[in-house]
């Protein structure tokens, strides 16, 4: 089975007093409320003209893009070894503003609740946790786009080095989609 709910469980903590919803299929959703034309047309935006609502939902993370303006994007595919992303760090200079665009596919289902979680590790010590809501999203053939926040590298003699993120994206039912863990040098110049 895709995913792993008991990776997931742990961002319950940090929303404190969220309850998920309960979940419907797309031919629940596309059933209630006919009458109300806002809410059809709120729905044919979330499901596009989707017509097939059958089979089990499936979440694929195809790619994570580091973005910054100081240089060409650098891209990350999670659809084949993810090893590869782990031993090939990236440097990155200190101080810069950055964003991750995370790329992913909805099928069949609609997905409650998509969670980016990222942990930044130096030396085995926490440096940095973020949990980010994605958000909900329909089935549809093309692939949807999520960019965090801006996020500023560390900057300084002492903050450069060897750094480990690990990320993982889940959803409301606790699924982990994907784990992966990708690598980064903290330098004075980009290489």
């Amino acid at each position: 089975p895709p995913g792993n709910p008991a990776l997931g469980a742990w961002y319950r903590k940090e929303t404190p007093g969220y309850t998920p919803p309960a979940m419907k299929t797309v031919e629940e959703l596309a059933e209630l409320d006919k009458d109300d034309e806002a809410l059809v047309k709120y729905k044919k935006t979330l499901l596009g003209d989707v017509e097939t609502g059958t089979g089990d939902l499936k979440v694929t993370v195809l790619s994570m893009t580091f973005l910054t303006d100081e240089r060409e994007p650098i891209v990350f595919d999670l659809t084949g070894d993810l090893n590869a992303v782990k031993n090939n760090p990236i440097t990155i200079k200190d101080g810069c503003e950055y964003k991750l665009k995370i790329v992913f596919k909805v099928e069949n289902q609609i997905v409650s609740g998509l969670r980016f979680h990222q942990v930044i590790s130096r030396k085995g010590l926490k440096v940095e946790k973020q949990s980010i809501m994605v958000g909900s999203y329909g089935p549809r053939e093309e692939a949807h786009e999520f960019i965090t926040p801006v996020e500023e590298a560390p900057k300084g003699m002492i903050a450069r080095g060897k750094y480990k993120a690990k990320c993982k994206f889940t959803d409301d039912d606790e699924i982990a989609w994907l784990q992966w863990e990708w690598t980064f040098n903290i330098d004075k110049d980009w290489h």
